[in-house]
Order: C-alpha cells, then sequence, then structure tokens
C-alpha cells in the first residue's frame, strides 16, 4: 500500500472517531458527570452564560428536556392510519430542537450562518439568545426556568396569550424543567474545578 493512501486511510479512521459525541453522556440526572464527561458542554454553556445572561443550569434543565442531550433528536413521525408516515411533526431537531424558521431567523439576528443544531456550541448560543428575547418580549428572568421554558415551548406570541393554560401536560413539563435546573444548579456549586 502506498503511503498517500495509507496516510489517508489513517486520517479517515482518526476523523471518524473524534469528531464529536455521538451519544449523550451518561447519568443524565448528575451535573457533575456531565460537565466531566463533556468539558467542551460546559466551556459552550459558560459561553453563553458571559453572552446572554443565561444560567448554566437553566441551559442544561433546556436541553435534558428538549432532546436528552442528543444532538440528532428529532420529532417522531405522524403516521396517517396508524402505518403510513406523513412526515415528523415538526421541523424541529439538534440539541436545542429549534423549529426550521426560529433557526433561521437566530442565524440572520446574529449573524452565525454557519451555526448547526446538532452543535451543542450553537444550540446552547440559540438557547441564550432565545431567552434573552423571551426577557425582552415578556419581561421574564433569564434564572426563571419555568416560565422560560413555556415561552420557548410556545412562542414568545403564545406564551403572552398564556397558550399554556390550557395544556396542564406542558405545565407539569415546565415544572419538571424548573426542578431540574434547581438540582443542576446545586450540583455545579459542589463540583470542584466545574463550580461556577
Amino acid at each position: 500500500m502506498s503511503r498517500t493512501l495509507c496516510a489517508m486511510l489513517l486520517a479517515l479512521m482518526l476523523a471518524s472517531c473524534g469528531g464529536g459525541y455521538k451519544s449523550p453522556p451518561r447519568n443524565l440526572d448528575d451535573a457533575c458527570s456531565i460537565a466531566k464527561q463533556r468539558p467542551k458542554y460546559m466551556k459552550a454553556f459558560k459561553a453563553t452564560e458571559r453572552k446572554w445572561g443565561v444560567p448554566v443550569s437553566v441551559q442544561m434543565a433546556t436541553i435534558y428536556q428538549e432532546s436528552k442531550y442528543r444532538g440528532d433528536a428529532r420529532t417522531p413521525y405522524r403516521f396517517v392510519l396508524g402505518v403510513i408516515p406523513m412526515g415528523r411533526q415538526s421541523s424541529a431537531f439538534g440539541y436545542s430542537q429549534a423549529l426550521d424558521g426560529t433557526w433561521d431567523q437566530y442565524r440572520s439576528e446574529t449573524g452565525r450562518r454557519s451555526a448547526k443544531r446538532d452543535k451543542m456550541r450553537d444550540a446552547s448560543d440559540f438557547i441564550g439568545w432565545y431567552m434573552t428575547k423571551s426577557h425582552e418580549k415578556n419581561d421574564i428572568a433569564l434564572s426563571d426556568a419555568r416560565n422560560q421554558y413555556l415561552a420557548y415551548h410556545e412562542g414568545h406570541t403564545g406564551f403572552s396569550r398564556g397558550t399554556y393554560k390550557r395544556k396542564s401536560w406542558l405545565i407539569r413539563v415546565a415544572a419538571n424543567v424548573d426542578a431540574r435546573a434547581k438540582m443542576y444548579d446545586g450540583q455545579l456549586r459542589t463540583c470542584g474545578k466545574f463550580r461556577y
């Protein structure tokens, strides 16, 4: 085998191994474990907190709820007559489950044209951008995980109209996001070098 071919095969093998995280971290109930397994995630969360003011714990709880830390997460398929697939429930994709239109708006407004929904750095920044808009439009504190999540799910106009009030399941989910954000916050304060 020629040296060039060997070098190309070696480069291909290394690229396939080191391109990123293909599976979510283990033990998603432990923020310190996530931080230890995925230091690049923590770097992204902290950068977003510095830039947009959204606490790391709120970002982490939102990503947990939206994708369980799966970069390739998508909504389920819809079926007609229980068997004929009719496409996905929405265009939501990636760690943040951002919809196509909202993601395009984010990229346009921030100038981050190459941002990708399956990259944690970009998904985290998107959450910071969106929640800052929720603060500006609906006066929701950046640390208020419950109401930030309701606005994230319903959109800014839907939140201001109170559309979530007719969705008891969503109110329960938002309460879970809030509880997880508080849990993550408490854990992050105790985990050594990842403390913030």
